[in-house]
């Protein structure tokens, strides 16, 4: 039994979601909607797009995954980033030394 690809990806963009953040996300589950089911694959487009424009960390399997399967992805989102101010994050300990 294959997976079942018969829904809307454009009904998981969040009303004040920004335009090259939902093309991420938007990207990785057309590329994968035919591999993995619907509600899995929402939650990894998310977990995607929080690495990629958050810098955040998840647990190993499933930083391992997402970080496969967003192999050659976002290329059109970085390329329009390279050279702009990029975020920092710094721990409040760090910050406090």
């Amino acid at each position: 039994m294959g997976v079942n690809t018969d829904w809307d990806i454009e009904q998981y963009r969040t009303k004040f979601e920004p335009l090259d953040h939902w093309n991420l996300k938007k990207e990785f589950m057309e590329t994968h909607k035919s591999l993995i089911e619907e509600d899995r694959l929402v939650c990894l487009a998310q977990v995607y797009a929080n690495i990629q424009l958050l810098g955040c960390k998840y647990p190993g399997p499933i930083f391992r995954q997402v970080q496969e399967l967003g192999k050659g992805l976002g290329a059109q989102y970085h390329k329009k980033r390279a050279g702009k101010l990029q975020r920092t994050f710094v721990g409040a300990k760090d910050a406090a030394g």
